[in-house]
């Protein structure tokens, strides 16, 4: 072997861990990028549950407070107590499932703006593909 297959050698060889610190740098790359929209996904269904929890607290509120009301100015109208409780609590759950599906659109529409796919990770292979192309022989 001369020295000119020597250098050839190296070459290759430095190539080659150059290729695996690359690799492992990516996936590396992908792996933080899936993790920080990972905690973002848990954030959007913790928002969800906190809104399906406040939706149904207010739901028992307000059934209870609309229901009193409602069936007090019913009765005072001449409807029979059976009628006046139920419109009451059929309106306040018109009203409460109004908000709480208010709440939960708000937590899906969190969860349809984050995806999944390592933009940033595809990005740096598609420059390192055009680096490689415009500097290899």
């Amino acid at each position: 072997m001369n020295s000119s297959e020597n250098n050839f050698a190296d070459l290759l060889k430095q190539l080659r861990d150059d290729t695996t610190t690359l690799v492992k740098e990516e996936i590396a790359l992908a792996k933080t990028e899936i993790a920080e929209t990972a905690a973002k996904l848990s954030r959007h269904a913790l928002m969800m549950a906190v809104g399906a929890l406040v939706a149904h607290v207010a739901l028992i509120l307000i059934l209870v407070a609309v229901a009193f009301l409602a069936a007090m100015m019913l009765r005072s109208m001449g409807v029979s107590a059976d009628m006046s409780t139920f419109f009451a609590f059929l309106t306040v759950a018109v009203l409460s499932a109004a908000a709480g599906t208010a709440l939960l659109l708000n937590g899906l529409n969190g969860f349809k703006k984050e995806k999944l796919i390592p933009r940033k990770t595809i990005r740096s292979l598609k420059d390192d593909k055009q680096f490689i192309k415009n500097n290899l022989p």
